[in-house]
């Protein structure tokens, strides 16, 4: 089997999912809210930059075809 390189765009995705759930966990449980209106803008900011930094380290490790 060959070793494949983890997928860091995938990963960072994941985990704001995650935070997400357990910040509505934490606010069923205690006194600590979470607005809605807050909820989609930064998640929508938190995937857009996963985005834009996973397109800028794809487009350096490509090779420059310029080259050849």
């Amino acid at each position: 089997m060959s070793r494949r390189s983890a997928d860091w765009a995938s990963l960072v995705a994941g985990l704001l999912f995650v935070l997400l759930g357990l910040a509505f966990v934490v606010s069923g449980t205690t006194a600590w809210e979470v607005n809605v209106l807050w909820v989609l803008p930064v998640l929508a900011i938190g995937l857009g930059l996963v985005g834009v930094v996973r397109a800028l380290v794809r487009s350096r490790d490509r090779p420059d075809r310029r080259s050849s």
